[in-house]
């Protein structure tokens, strides 16, 4: 990076921990700690649940998913209003009228003590994995673009944001999410913009997303039902709802979000706008992505974005000849792309079937050469996942200096956003539901302050821990949500439970969540669905097994007639 690249990423980062900081001064008990204090208007809550969900893996992930895959990912999220209202509905106003700190403080009054310590636990363990994978997500494609040590990569993404979560806990977290937020989606629109400019002149918004969408990388809504189909309106509406209804509804990083929020109808607005705008956002991150691809129609794209990983085989025969040919290709493809957006200018429709149909063809043999060379790839040890790496890769190749540094910085503050919500969510609970309520039942509020910044920074430091050792995991945007839907499926049917079947008792829904995550588990390893759909089972599962459980249970224990 250039310095002027070095000085806007290190001024971004300052103000960003200094406004922590800031915030953080201010005089703490256990309340404002953990939840904010009830302060929190309706539009700040929808920015910070927006910003604990839009991590770094969303910006960096996102515009490769759409390059590779077009716009069906966006599908994942349709399910997210219907959630948003039923928890504006249900989970909310008991939430707030019980002056809970965390989710699963509720559940002890509903059920037991061992019910609400499994769900804590089911949520502490996916979260403090899935938060390591949102400190390695970013440093490992930084680490092999810019070739930083991945070690001190890891560090930073991870130490920096300590600085004020420790000190200033869930409000510090919180009133940083703003300028995050704004921060992150004024730099994707920045870097959309440069990214349609950098087209040939004659080329406008309007005729790359003609090219693009003839290209097959704007088909956004997939009808065929399929199981195993990770992407289509019914895994989205069905799998995706009970995903974030669990994820919105259980999760602690969720749920501390908007337990800020001053009054009822404060958080249910804020959630609800975050329903109503976190779709379109989510559009505009892929959108990029397919605006990326169509820039690599005039520019020759690499065979493999990991260039680091592309060097293992660079000296070999067979990738030398897969380089020539997908020259040749990219060439032939390059001068079909220009007669196609010619023909749209002029409203061809006969020269447009005939173009898109060729260009259609060509890309195909493209996408074959790029499979070949990831097979090579793989034979010498090598990732050959190169989603993460799409838009990175054209960032820091092709924008002008300055914005590659403010985009750098994005990643940073994108990964802070939610790694940050994630630590605190962490500390909430643990503190709440483990070390207050089996351990240390009548300490000192200052004794339970210290406790909360000692267990933030343990969080944080095990979840460092889990970034330097964690594997390359593919897709990292689908690899976070494959891990949340293995167990927030039972954690929501335990809510659900709770919620809606006053007729089953604690020890029917403990061994019904015992058996459902079980279930769960071994649909995932013998692959048996799409990922989405281990939501609606764990779900479905609880209450299942709890309404048999609790069948049986009566059934026994009543007397027996003469």
């Amino acid at each position: 990076m250039s310095l002027l690249d070095w000085i806007v990423l290190s001024v971004t980062l300052t103000f960003i921990v200094g406004y922590g900081i800031y915030r953080s001064r201010q005089q703490q008990n256990l309340e404002t700690y953990l939840t904010g204090g009830h302060t929190l208007t309706w539009w700040h809550v929808c920015l910070s649940v927006m910003a604990t969900q839009a991590s770094a893996v969303t910006f960096l992930s996102g515009p490769g998913q759409a390059y590779t895959d077009g716009m069906r990912f966006v599908q994942f999220y349709f399910g997210l209003p219907l959630a948003m209202v039923v928890i504006s509905i249900t989970f909310i106003p008991i939430f707030h009228r019980l002056n809970v700190y965390t989710a699963y403080e509720f559940l002890e009054t509903r059920f037991d003590l061992k019910t609400r310590t499994l769900t804590a636990l089911l949520f502490l363990l996916p979260r403090w994995l899935s938060t390591g994978i949102s400190i390695y997500a970013p440093s490992i494609i930084l680490s092999t673009i810019f070739g930083w040590d991945i070690v001190w990569t890891n560090l930073a993404m991870g130490g920096i944001l300590l600085i004020y979560t420790v000190l200033g806990g869930s409000r510090a977290v919180s009133y940083t999410h703003v300028q995050q937020m704004f921060i992150v989606l004024g730099g994707m629109f920045l870097a959309g913009y440069l990214v349609v400019r950098l087209l040939p002149e004659n080329m406008g918004l309007v005729d790359t997303l003609e090219v693009a969408g003839k290209m097959g990388k704007l088909q956004t809504i997939n009808w065929q039902f399929d199981w195993n189909d990770r992407y289509n309106i019914w895994s989205g509406l069905i799998g995706g709802f009970f995903l974030q209804l669990s994820y919105f509804g259980t999760d602690q990083s969720q749920v501390g979000r908007y337990l800020g929020g001053e009054t009822i109808g404060q958080s249910r607005l804020g959630l609800l706008m975050n329903g109503i705008v976190k779709i379109p956002m989510q559009f505009l991150i892929l959108l990029v992505g397919a605006l990326v691809f169509v820039f690599y129609q005039f520019h020759q794209p690499p065979l493999l974005f990991n260039e680091t990983a592309l060097k293992k085989v660079e000296h070999t025969a067979a990738y030398q000849t897969l380089q020539r040919e997908h020259t040749q290709r990219f060439e032939e493809k390059k001068q079909v792309v220009t007669q196609l957006q010619s023909a749209l200018e002029r409203g061809d429709e006969g020269g447009i079937a005939s173009l898109q149909q060729r260009v259609q063809t060509l890309d195909h043999q493209t996408t074959e050469l790029r499979n070949q060379t990831k097979t090579l790839v793989q034979a010498e040890g090598g990732d050959a996942n190169d989603t993460n790496y799409v838009f990175l890769s054209f960032v820091v190749k092709y924008l002008p200096p300055g914005v590659v540094g403010l985009l750098i910085a994005i990643i940073f503050i994108a990964s802070m956003g939610s790694i940050a919500s994630a630590i605190s969510s962490l500390t909430s609970s643990f503190v709440v539901d483990i070390y207050r309520r089996m351990w240390v039942k009548n300490g000192t509020e200052a004794h339970y302050i210290r406790v909360s910044k000692i267990s933030t920074a343990v969080w944080g430091m095990l979840s460092i821990a889990v970034a330097m050792y964690a594997s390359r995991v593919g897709s990292l945007i689908e690899a976070v949500n494959i891990l949340g839907s293995l167990f927030y499926g039972t954690v929501l049917g335990v809510f659900v439970v709770a919620f809606y079947f006053k007729s089953i008792g604690a020890q029917a829904t403990f061994w019904a969540a015992v058996g459902a995550e079980i279930l769960v588990v071994v649909f995932w390893v013998l692959n048996l669905t799409a990922f989405l759909w281990l939501n609606v089972i764990g779900c479905v599962a609880v209450v299942g097994l709890g309404l048999l459980l609790s069948r049986l249970d009566r059934t026994t224990n009543s007397p027996t007639q003469d």
